[in-house]
């Protein structure tokens, strides 16, 4: 049996309660850049996404877990696989959690719990993670996961006004 828990937090499905928290990180324009978001989200939409959310991976191309603390069942941010690819057994990784939740752990548990899940349901022989240059804490939590810099892709994102670059990292099971 596959479990989706660490020490201190686990990994679970999105619930209609996490409408609140949905909202708040999707319209939080910092983090636009990243999910190549450009308008708002009405949570008349993110309803229906969560709606949606029991999708199977094989058929969304992707899976959105809530990371949530072991002591208090409080949610603090999400974690993703996204474009699932079976054929060749590789899916993206993204994480996001709360300001205040950052710098506590909870992101290294959470990708090594996640790491562990994907290798193990979905046979994947890879993870990758895009990260811009300026996103030194993501960097570092991906590269002390065992995640390895393959690539730089030059003025991949724009920025209010400026390019930035964005570093392809994978993680390929032995």
């Amino acid at each position: 049996m596959i479990h989706l828990q660490g020490t201190h937090i686990y990994l679970r499905a999105l619930e209609v309660e996490d409408l609140d928290l949905l909202f708040s990180i999707e319209n939080d324009t910092a983090g636009w850049e990243l999910s190549n978001t450009q308008a708002p989200y009405s949570k008349h939409i993110l309803t229906q996404y969560l709606n949606n959310a029991h999708q199977d991976i094989y058929e969304a191309k992707q899976l959105r877990l809530v990371v949530a603390t072991s002591d208090n069942d409080k949610a603090i941010g999400f974690i993703d696989l996204f474009d699932f690819d079976p054929k060749n057994r590789r899916v993206g990784v993204g994480i996001l959690l709360l300001e205040e939740a950052r710098g506590k752990g909870y992101g290294k548990e959470a990708l090594r719990v996640l790491c562990d899940y994907a290798f193990k349901a979905f046979n994947v022989h890879q993870l990758y993670a895009n990260i811009t240059t300026d996103n030194v804490a993501s960097i570092t939590l991906f590269e002390n996961q065992g995640f390895i810099k393959v690539g730089i892709k030059k003025d991949w994102i724009i920025s209010e006004g400026n390019y930035k670059d964005e570093l392809l990292y994978q993680y390929i099971k032995e």
